[in-house]
C-alpha cells in the first residue's frame, strides 16, 4: 500500500487510491464521524468532494483500506450507523437548492459507505474570519445568512437536521454565493440516538442539548449554530461553550457588545438563537428570518431587556 501522505490521520485513504470511479487526491479535514477528501471523477478528472463514513470511536483503517470495527462491542453500533449514513445519503441526494453542497452520488466500497458532492470554487467562511479577524460587515451578513437559512430550511423540511453549522463548514463560492457543507453529522428529526457513537460537538458553535446524550435536539438546535457562526463573523473568535455559559453564562449579548457598529435588530436576532435554554430560541428558520428582518419578538424578549 503506498505511504500514506494525510499523516494527521492515519485512517485516511493514501493519495492514488481508487474508489469506485473517483481517485483521492487529499484530504480536506475529519471529523467524529466521518474523513473528507478531495477528489477526481473519471473519465472525465473533474474535481469532487468525497465524504467517507468511518466513526473513529467505532472504526478504523484495516487491511486493503477496508473498515473494521475496533472491538467486537462497536460491531453493532457501526453497522447501524452506516445503515443510517446510507439512508441520510439518499436522501440528501434528492435535495436540491443553490444553497446547500449538490450530493451527486452515493456508494457502499471498502466495508463503508462514500457521499460525492460536487466542488465549487471559493473560499471557507473560517479562514475569511481569521483573514479580517471578524469585524465582516453588516451587508455581508445580511447577504450570506439568510441565503444560507433558507438551504437550512430544506434540510428541516426534508426530515433532517444538519448539527454541525460553523464557520469550517460553509463555503463561499467564487461569486459570494454561500454553501452550507459536511452532511456527516446529518440526523433524523426525533429519531432515537441509540446507536449514536456521541454528538459530534464543536465548543462555541454546539448547543448545550448536544453536550447531553438525552438532549432533545431539533430546527433550534441548528439555529442556535448558525446564531454563534453570525457572532463569530463579527467577534472574529468562537463564542463561549455552550456547556459552560449554562453553568455560568459570562457571554456579553451582541446587542450590548456590537450595538455600536451592527444594526440592533439583527444583532437581538442572533442573541435569540443562542439562548441556552432550547426553548427561549426560535423554533424554525422562519422564526429566525423574520428575527434578522425586524429584530427578537417582544413577546420573547427576556425581563429587563430594551
Amino acid at each position: 500500500m503506498p505511504e500514506n501522505p494525510n499523516s494527521k490521520n492515519p485512517n485516511a485513504l493514501p493519495f492514488g487510491t481508487r474508489v469506485n470511479n473517483y481517485v483521492i487526491q487529499e484530504m480536506l479535514g475529519d471529523g467524529g464521524f466521518s474523513i473528507v477528501y478531495m477528489a477526481t471523477e473519471l473519465p472525465d478528472w473533474k474535481r469532487v468532494i468525497i465524504k467517507e463514513y468511518l466513526p473513529s470511536k467505532l472504526a478504523r483503517r484495516g487491511k486493503d483500506n477496508t473498515i473494521e470495527a475496533l472491538d467486537d462491542e462497536s460491531i453493532p453500533r457501526l453497522n447501524q450507523g452506516r445503515k443510517l449514513f446510507f439512508q441520510e445519503a439518499n436522501a440528501l441526494v434528492n435535495l436540491n437548492h443553490p444553497n446547500i453542497v449538490r450530493v451527486t452520488n452515493f456508494f457502499r466500497a471498502f466495508d463503508t459507505i462514500y457521499m460525492v458532492m460536487e466542488y465549487e470554487e471559493g473560499q471557507n467562511l473560517q479562514s475569511y474570519i481569521q483573514k479580517y479577524k471578524g469585524n465582516l460587515s453588516e451587508k455581508f451578513l445580511l447577504t450570506v445568512f439568510p441565503s444560507l437559512l433558507e438551504g437550512l430550511k430544506s434540510i428541516h423540511e426534508a426530515g433532517f437536521l444538519h448539527l454541525d453549522i460553523k464557520p469550517g463548514n460553509i463555503h463561499l463560492c467564487l461569486g459570494g454565493k454561500p454553501l452550507l457543507l459536511d452532511f456527516g453529522a446529518v440526523h433524523k428529526l426525533q429519531t432515537s440516538r441509540q446507536y449514536q457513537p456521541g454528538q459530534v460537538i464543536t465548543p462555541g458553535f454546539s448547543p448545550y442539548e448536544q453536550y447531553n446524550k438525552k438532549g432533545y435536539v431539533g430546527p433550534w438546535t441548528d439555529l442556535y449554530s448558525m446564531g454563534a457562526t453570525m457572532r463569530s463573523c463579527i467577534e472574529g473568535t468562537s463564542p463561549p461553550a455552550a456547556i459552560d455559559r449554562h453553568e455560568n453564562d459570562k457571554m456579553k449579548p451582541a446587542v450590548d457588545a456590537f450595538g455600536k457598529q451592527y444594526d440592533k435588530k439583527l444583532l437581538s436576532a442572533i442573541d435569540w438563537a443562542m439562548e441556552v435554554d432550547a426553548m427561549l430560541r426560535p423554533q424554525n428558520v422562519d422564526d429566525m428570518l423574520l428575527a434578522i428582518k425586524n429584530g427578537r419578538p417582544v413577546s420573547e424578549k427576556l425581563p429587563g431587556s430594551n
